[in-house]
């Protein structure tokens, strides 16, 4: 399946949920969040949501700001 992680075409497995596509790129660390089709998803959720072809990813570092 096709999908757009961080603005880069890639192929993964189907029936990937996001967790598992993470862990396969070594991307789970601490302090990440996600986006999928510019909906941010909780990490608790990250198990449970089933990527879908075409989906586009945003990974990114949250940094507390003051």
């Amino acid at each position: 399946m096709r999908i757009v992680l961080n603005d880069e075409p890639m192929q993964c497995g189907d029936n990937l949920n996001a967790l598992q596509l993470l862990s396969q790129l070594n991307l789970d660390k601490p302090g990440t969040a996600l986006a999928v089709n510019q909906t941010i998803v909780p990490r608790e959720r990250w198990p449970h949501h089933v990527l879908q072809e075409g989906d586009s990813l945003l990974l990114f570092q949250v940094i507390a700001g003051g």
